[in-house]
């Protein structure tokens, strides 16, 4: 089996309104390499973990359009409400099973939106244009179903397919050059992502003391980011966004990682009654903005298996 490469990855900011550049809709689940070849195919995450088993639904459809040609294509994992929205609030009911009974994969069915191939027949594309990349993306047939190529714009106002975005609740847009090459487990200013809502990842680091009936569980978590020289910081507590369930799967797996001492590089005074662990796991969390001193309104959408800590940096000020 080919070897899976890292993705490239986007960089944030504004949409550039020019004739150089393509844009693609910003779709909400988790990236995702496919590698196929005479065998079969199988599915990478971001982090180039084996999640084949996870989705067999898509394994099923790549393999079968493959036709076992040598294939290494790019994409985006997502699962939708009953009205078409991507919700990762649902993909994390997927995200952490190993093999899925039939119960889960009728309930809650995914999709693999791809935007990108890679390698095909042996050829290396990754010094192609993108919009190379894109047509012969496109003439591979992968057009409906649990397997799709989504559509990209030429020419089309960046604003024009922003309001398009939030009128049918997406993400946002990632903005192309047109002639980028791919650059694997690079960020580059090539791709530029547009969010509709600030999102980021998170490092727990601890808990705090829950009162009244969150009390067996835990009031918020404790939420860090390395800076730029290499320290574990603290960048907010977040306590919404919180199913019940969700509440108390945390806090088992919470205390199978608690630790003595805090993992932070200091601790600050505003934490309240803290529990620490081990600053393994990783969150995705929404926020309004980030001022340097912290999250302000964050809200827990999940954890993602997909990034490690080592990948988690302090975001931006936004203001």
């Amino acid at each position: 089996m080919i070897a899976a490469p890292a993705p490239m990855l986007a960089v944030s900011g504004q949409p550039p309104d020019d004739a150089g550049w393509a844009v693609e809709m910003k779709w909400d689940g988790v990236r995702a390499i496919v590698v196929c070849d005479g065998d079969g195919c199988r599915l990478y995450s971001r982090n180039r973990r084996d999640i084949t088993g996870t989705y067999p639904e898509l394994i099923d459809t790549l393999t079968k359009r493959a036709g076992g040609r040598e294939l290494v294509l790019d994409g985006e994992i997502i699962a939708q409400t009953p009205e078409g929205t991507p919700s990762f609030a649902l993909l994390q009911h997927r995200m952490h099973v190993i093999r899925p009974a039939r119960r889960l994969l009728d309930t809650v069915p995914v999709r693999l939106f791809l935007f990108d191939l890679l390698s095909q027949a042996g050829e290396t594309l990754t010094n192609a244009p993108y919009l190379q990349r894109r047509d012969r993306l496109a003439a591979l047939g992968f057009a409906a179903g649990p397997v799709q190529t989504p559509p990209h714009w030429l020419g089309v106002g960046a604003a024009q397919l922003l309001g398009a975005a939030r009128e049918n609740r997406l993400e946002g847009i990632v903005s192309k050059q047109i002639d980028s090459v791919y650059r694997p487990g690079r960020r580059s200013p090539d791709w530029i992502k547009t969010p509709l809502r600030e999102t980021i990842e998170a490092i727990v680091a601890g808990w705090t003391t829950g009162n009244g009936a969150l009390g067996p569980t835990f009031g918020s978590l404790i939420l860090a980011a390395y800076d730029s020289a290499g320290a574990l910081v603290h960048i907010g507590n977040v306590g919404t966004g919180f199913s019940a369930a969700d509440r108390r799967v945390l806090r088992a797996r919470l205390d199978t990682i608690a630790r003595e001492r805090s993992p932070l590089a200091r601790v600050l005074p505003r934490l309240g009654t803290a529990h620490w662990v081990e600053p393994v796991l990783v969150g995705d969390i929404e926020f309004r903005e980030f001022t340097g001193d912290g999250l302000r309104h964050p809200s827990w959408r999940g954890l993602r298996a997909d990034k490690s800590p080592a990948e988690v940096t302090m975001p931006p000020a936004t203001r």
